[in-house]
């Protein structure tokens, strides 16, 4: 029987679709058809749309002067259908490359396309991509033929992003999507990527693709004279002449002009969707089973915004100003809450801090405790977490409207970001809570209140990062940080507890840390069991001697800690006092006063 793909090429009016044309007409299995539907869309253009070759198009006869020897003008009298039918007679099994320009996608009938008596045919559509930065900046090169019409239509990329939702619309779960592919991926490395792209089709690659005759084509439209002048003189995908070999393609510098920023801006969202859909970007990393412990992780929504203008964006979406004072300078304020049962453990507590920061760092038009607080409902209902889950909530100074460290710039008020996770409170990204953990001590000194206060819980994080760079080159889970006088502050991550040879609790007291919400929570809980608990400067000498030593935070609650600068910490597993107090921890979202209750989701 006779098959034939037929791939359907959508795009922007730039020469990278034609060089693509090219390549597959370069196949010996396949016959390249230029634009089939652009006379029909003059014809519906009328007098809106001015090319120097209308009525020539449209009435099928070359212009007073040419003349038709190859058939270039009468052939474009045919419908697209009849196009194809003729190739696929001409052709016999192999493929056919249709090159559409997106702008005409209104034209073309998704949903009942082109059949041959006796043919299978298979359609593809393959939407080929392009930065509208990079279109726009060259934009003036065939003002001559365009008129400078820069609108999002002749950008091309919200129209591709029209097919790509029809074709998902008839798509029926049959797993046959639109291929996206980005042409700067496709000029930087033209063999991988067309390799790639046929394997995406359906259809074998071939060495073939990646040269051409330079000059006319048979394939060509017959207004090529008017917009092929660079692409004809092309001989494949960057080639040197001289040499069988490939290159990247020669950086060009240029400006965008003012005038065609809101093309831009209508089309960047459009074309940042599309990218993300490219092979290429897909691989760019582990595959997400490698990268989430819980596959849920890779499709959530993020909440950011500035007080009454803050919104759920999908996670491959979610961005903060590279204005805002967090990238300018870590200008931020930062709490990790964790969500039980249905409740939210210790809110209150949380947000008073996240309040309180935010007054000594001097932040102005600070979202209200409220604010925040329906943020955070928003975004738990959108993700559907009610159990087993924790969110990261950073409250910046803001965007400023220039870049600099200086607070007067920030106009536009705080940003809240709301990072909500899939995380139980023992795995991958947190501990073992019953077997215990590693740690060592660290070579940085814990900032002191007299340089960075950590009772500010600020996003200055290099003090915590680089300790903890220590610990994972150390095989260790965390590092203990000392303060300046060279008593223990915290690890890199967490509060930590101590339990002497007479039964005594001890933890560092806060000066030289943050008096973290759980060390908070585990002191009162001491009391409550009748365990004796001291807040005092406590000595590294101290910790190695200890009988029990756990640290404490919100994302992982109360861990052992088994092992410490090589030291074996008690009989070297989870002690007794540890074990009641994990397992008192564990009560409080259903005991009175301690949790908040998440409203009912829809």
């Amino acid at each position: 029987s006779i098959m034939i793909t037929v791939i359907h090429c959508w795009s922007a009016p730039r020469s990278r679709s034609t060089a693509l044309l090219y390549s597959f007409d370069a196949r010996e299995d396949c016959i390249g058809i230029d634009e089939p539907l652009y006379r029909e869309w003059l014809v519906e253009k009328g007098d809106s749309v001015a090319r120097p070759y209308t009525k020539s198009l449209i009435d099928g006869v070359p212009p007073e002067g040419e003349t038709d020897e190859q058939g270039q003008w009468k052939r474009e009298r045919l419908s697209p259908q009849e196009r194809i039918a003729e190739a696929a007679k001409k052709l016999g099994s192999g493929v056919i490359f249709c090159k559409h320009m997106a702008k005409h996608s209104f034209l073309y009938d998704f949903d009942k396309e082109c059949t041959v008596e006796g043919v299978e045919i298979v359609h593809r559509h393959l939407l080929l991509v392009r930065d509208p930065v990079t279109v726009l900046s060259s934009w003036g090169q065939s003002g001559g033929v365009h008129g400078n019409a820069a609108t999002s239509d002749e950008v091309g990329v919200v129209p591709l992003l029209s097919i790509y939702s029809k074709l998902e619309s008839r798509s029926k779960g049959d797993n046959i999507h639109a291929v996206v592919l980005e042409s700067e991926e496709l000029v930087n490395d033209p063999n991988e990527v067309l390799s790639v792209i046929c394997g995406d089709l359906g259809i074998e690659y071939k060495e073939s693709m990646l040269t051409w005759p330079s000059g006319p084509k048979e394939c060509d439209g017959p207004w090529a004279k008017w917009w092929y002048h660079n692409v004809h003189k092309s001989d494949g995908w960057n080639r040197k002449s001289t040499k069988e070999e490939y290159y990247p393609v020669q950086n060009k510098y240029r400006t965008v002009d003012p005038s065609l920023m809101p093309a831009l801006k209508s089309s960047f969202p459009a074309y940042e969707f599309l990218r993300q859909l490219t092979t290429k970007y897909q691989k760019r990393g582990p595959s997400p089973s490698e990268i989430y412990e819980d596959p849920r992780n890779e499709h959530l929504l993020v909440w950011i915004g500035a007080p009454e203008h803050g919104r759920l964006y999908p996670r491959s979406m979610a961005a903060v100003s590279p204005w805002d004072s967090s990238v300018q300078g870590g200008d931020a304020g930062w709490e990790g809450i964790r969500v039980y049962r249905g409740k939210i453990l210790s809110l209150d507590k949380h947000l008073r801090r996240l309040m309180r920061s935010a007054k000594a760092l001097g932040f102005k038009n600070v979202h209200t405790k409220e604010q925040v607080t329906e943020a955070i409902f928003q975004t738990l209902a959108a993700n559907g977490m009610r159990d087993n889950a924790h969110m990261r909530l950073t409250l910046t100074r803001g965007e400023k409207c220039t870049s600099s460290m200086n607070p007067d710039f920030n106009v536009y008020g705080t940003t809240l970001i709301i990072l909500p996770e899939w995380k139980p409170t023992e795995g991958a990204t947190t501990y073992d809570n019953t077997k215990g953990i590693t740690l060592i001590s660290a070579s940085q000194r814990r900032n002191s209140p007299n340089t960075c206060d950590s009772k500010i819980h600020h996003n200055n994080m290099i003090n915590n990062i680089l300790p903890k760079i220590q610990a994972n080159l150390a095989g260790a889970a965390d590092a203990i940080m000392l303060d300046v006088d060279g008593y223990v502050s915290e690890t890199n991550a967490t509060n930590i507890f101590m339990v002497d040879d007479e039964g005594t609790l001890l933890t560092p007291h806060g000066d030289h840390c943050l008096p973290g919400v759980t060390r908070g929570t585990v002191i009162v809980l001491a009391k409550e069991l009748g365990i004796p608990c001291d807040v005092r400067r406590v000595s590294l000498a101290e910790f190695h001697a200890a009988e029990e030593v756990f640290t404490t935070g919100t994302m992982g609650e109360l861990t052992p800690v088994t092992v410490i600068d090589g030291r074996v910490i008690g009989t070297g597993s989870r002690g007794d006092i540890t074990k009641r107090l994990q397992d008192a921890y564990k009560t409080l979202p259903e005991r009175e006063g301690w949790a908040t209750e998440i409203p009912s989701f829809e």
